[in-house]
């Protein structure tokens, strides 16, 4: 396993601990910069038109189409780390 998959597997465990909940938009961008690290473009259907939820995270991540994996990578170890500072 490289180094940034490692970093990146430990902020997303890092995250779970947080002492507090971060903003809803602080959420989308955790949730958008994972899937996008992790899976890459955003692929599937769009949720239901009732899901808002899943809706509004689909949607963030496919903001991210063309972000390179390791750049979102970057992004989301970035993000937590401001977050637990």
């Amino acid at each position: 396993m490289n180094e940034l998959r490692q970093a990146f597997e430990q902020a997303a465990e890092a995250v779970k601990r947080l002492d507090y909940r971060p903003d809803n938009d602080t959420l989308l961008k955790l949730y958008a910069l994972y899937k996008q690290g992790s899976e890459g473009d955003a692929h599937g259907n769009l949720p239901g038109f009732f899901d808002f939820v899943g809706t509004a995270k689909h949607e963030a991540w496919v903001q991210l189409r063309g972000l390179p994996q390791d750049e979102a990578m970057r992004r989301y170890i970035a993000l937590v780390e401001r977050l637990q500072a």
